[in-house]
């Protein structure tokens, strides 16, 4: 039976925490996710939990903690944002290498420079080939059921890698919404217990947790990450489907909305993506056949799908809230793009860079996206192929 509740994004995520119950969690503040440790520390002081909470000194402690705690048994997790994430970018690498599936709560935020501490995505998509499992949220109900189901795809079997939780910040993390509980014993019963086939503290098995590799392994170690992060895929679908059948909600790789029989699309990711939709609804009102593809899942990257879903439309627009300074386009382009390319399909694409360092993201700004595509299909207008959105003119700098 769901609970009806009113939460911000940080505090539906510590609920989903606290009703895991995790076995550790190292943590070290920074905004936008200072509130996670701060709520689920509560929780253990209250009796709420039993989770063991270790204050560390740093964020690149707080991830050394959790791979030891991992590699040791537990079902280990902490939460960050921007530079915290980027102080433990080693032990990203080290976590995923090992196949540990630690989970981590990201509140996404502008990472330096300049210092700036609202929304972007520039933390978690720098971290994008790290080798973990990348899942983002439109919402905070989407943020809460994002986690319910992270521990379920890191510890599977096929997979064993860590999974990046990824929620906006400001825009959802401080946000309040009324949003839908699921009841603890539900989610207790759904994530399951933690039971490694091999960790440390076995005595029955000797074994060894990121030793050197020399050249004659280091590729093979290579290779079973991606065929773990290939494998993924079909498990983050299988859980998906059960967590449908548990809570009413369904959840894919991406959500389309009035994308199937739509002209024009615009791809993006995270909160802007309601903002989208009010825009979608108002062209369509006026008649005009446009959509959105929300992607939810990044890593794995759903290549094929994606261009399926798009297959049709005859122009599209990728959104990107991070620029990857290729000088020609942000992360999600580059990848939507490529995607297109090898399916075969010629519609003609753009990328935009948006709400960099929390920068408003307005449904006029969607609008004008949309009409500047349509243009460009039926009058040849031009549009370049990579450009930035909602900045001020060079007069008003």
């Amino acid at each position: 039976m769901a609970v009806r509740e009113r939460l911000s994004g940080n505090e539906a995520v510590s609920y989903a925490i606290k009703q895991i119950n995790p076995d550790v969690m190292p943590a070290f503040p920074i905004t936008p996710s200072t509130e996670i440790p701060q709520y689920v520390s509560a929780y253990i002081a209250n009796g709420e939990m039993d989770t063991e909470f270790i204050p560390v000194e740093s964020e690149h402690s707080s991830m050394s903690a959790a791979i030891g705690a991992c590699a040791a048994g537990a079902r280990a997790l902490t939460a960050t944002s921007s530079c915290g994430l980027a102080l433990m970018w080693e032990e990203l690498y080290v976590a995923a290498s090992n196949r540990l599936p630690v989970v981590l709560a990201l509140v996404n935020r502008a990472l330096s420079g300049p210092i700036n501490i609202n929304c972007d995505h520039s933390d978690s998509m720098g971290a994008r080939d790290s080798g973990w499992i990348q899942i983002y949220a439109e919402n905070n109900q989407e943020a809460y059921d994002n986690f319910i189901q992270a521990y379920r795809i890191a510890e599977h079997s096929a997979v064993s890698l860590p999974v990046m939780i990824c929620q906006d910040g400001f825009i959802t993390s401080h946000a309040v919404e009324n949003i839908e509980l699921l009841e603890d014993e539900a989610v207790k019963k759904f994530v399951g217990e933690y039971e490694p086939e091999h960790y440390l503290l076995n005595a029955k098995e000797a074994m060894a947790v990121g030793p050197y590799a020399v050249s004659n392994y280091y590729m093979e170690t290579k290779m079973a990450q991606t065929l773990a992060m290939q494998n993924a895929k079909e498990v983050i679908l299988s859980v998906a489907e059960e967590f449908a059948a548990l809570s009413g909600r369904s959840y894919g790789f991406f959500e389309a909305y009035c994308l199937s029989d739509a002209d024009y699309a615009i791809v993006m990711i995270g909160s802007a993506a309601g903002t989208t939709k009010v825009a979608v609804d108002e062209l369509r009102a006026a008649g005009k056949k446009v959509g959105l593809l929300k992607l939810r899942v990044f890593r794995p990257f759903p290549e094929q799908e994606i261009a399926q879903a798009l297959g049709h439309v005859k122009g599209v627009a990728i959104l990107d809230r991070a620029d990857s300074f290729s000088a020609h386009g942000g992360p999600l382009g580059s990848e939507v793009a490529a995607a297109l390319f090898y399916a075969g399909h010629t519609m003609q694409a753009r990328n935009f860079i948006y709400g960099l360092g929390g920068r408003d993201f307005r449904v006029q700004d969607a609008c004008e996206i949309y009409e500047k595509m349509e243009q460009l299909v039926t009058r040849g207008a031009s549009v370049p192929q990579y450009q930035y959105i909602g900045v001020r003119s060079s007069d008003q700098q």
